[in-house]
C-alpha cells in the first residue's frame, strides 16, 4: 500500500465463487488476528483473457485502531498460473468507508489456497455461552442466504451472528426488515456453523429471532432464542446433488 495508510503491508485473502461470469465472495484485510476488516464483493470475469474485475460493496464488520477507516477497494485482477501454482496479480483503488477520502492505492499478488488462512480468535461470548443446536440442515447448494426479523413485537432486540465463529454480523437490532448475510458450503468444507448472539434482551426478554433460510429451492423457518446462558447454533450441513 502506497503511504497513508493504517498498515503499509498487510494481508489480503479473497474467498471467491464465480457462476459464468458473475463473482460474489468475502474478502478479509488483516495484519494480525486482531486486526481485520470483513467486506462483501461482487465482480465480473472475463475467462477468455482471464482477467476479475471486484468492487467490494460493504463492510459487514472490521475491528481496527480507533483512528482507522476500513477501506473499500475496487481491485483490477490478472490470472497467471505456471501449471502448478495459481496467483491474481493486479491492483486497486478505493474510498473509506464514510466515502468522504480516497483510499492510497495498492498493488498485489495473491496465491491460490485451499484452507483459509485467516482465524480469528473465538469471540469470549461463543465460550462463556452454551451454543445450543436449534437444528442440523442439509442442503445441496453452495450459496445459502439467511434473513433475521425479530420474531413477534419489535422491543429493540439487538444480534451479532457468527459463521464457524468469525463474526458477519455485529450488533445489529432486529426490525421488520431482514439483515441478511450470506454463508457458502462446498466439498472443502462441508459443514458451517451459524451462531445467534443475542446482545441484549430488549424490552421482552428472551432475545428472539426469526431466521429465514433460502437454499437453493429449499427455504425454511426458524425460531431463535438467546439470553444471557445461550446462543443458538444451528449447523448446515453439505450434501452432494443425487
Amino acid at each position: 500500500m502506497e503511504p497513508g495508510g493504517c498498515f503499509p503491508v498487510y494481508n489480503i485473502e479473497l474467498q471467491v465463487q464465480v457462476s459464468g461470469t458473475k463473482i460474489i465472495g468475502t474478502s478479509y484485510h488483516y495484519s494480525d488476528t486482531s486486526n481485520y476488516v470483513r467486506e462483501v464483493f461482487e465482480g465480473v470475469y472475463d475467462s477468455a483473457a482471464k482477467n476479475m474485475l471486484i468492487e467490494e460493496q460493504k463492510v459487514a464488520t472490521f475491528h481496527i485502531p480507533p483512528d482507522c477507516i476500513p477501506c473499500i477497494k475496487r481491485y483490477s485482477l490478472a490470472f497467471h498460473t505456471d501449471g502448478r501454482e495459481e496467483q491474481l496479480r493486479g491492483s486497486w483503488t478505493g474510498k473509506t468507508m464514510d466515502n468522504k477520502s480516497t483510499c492510497p492505492p495498492g498493488s498485489i499478488v495473491m496465491t491460490r489456497i485451499q484452507q483459509s488462512a485467516f482465524k480469528p480468535p473465538t469471540p469470549p461470548i461463543l465460550e462463556l455461552r452454551k451454543n445450543e443446536l436449534v437444528k442440523e440442515i442439509f442442503v445441496d447448494t453452495g450459496s445459502i442466504k439467511l434473513d433475521f426479523y425479530d420474531n413477534g413485537q419489535i422491543d429493540g432486540d439487538t444480534i451479532s451472528v457468527f459463521v464457524n465463529g468469525t463474526p458477519v454480523v455485529s450488533g445489529k437490532m432486529l426490525t421488520t426488515k431482514p439483515i441478511t448475510t450470506y454463508i457458502r458450503i462446498d466439498l472443502r468444507k462441508t459443514q458451517q456453523e451459524v451462531i445467534m448472539v443475542g446482545e441484549n434482551l430488549g424490552s421482552i426478554p428472551p432475545n428472539t429471532a426469526l431466521m429465514i433460510v433460502n437454499a437453493g429451492d429449499k427455504r425454511y423457518q426458524l425460531y431463535l432464542t438467546s439470553d444471557e446462558k445461550k446462543n443458538a447454533l444451528v449447523r448446515f450441513i453439505y450434501e452432494k446433488p443425487k
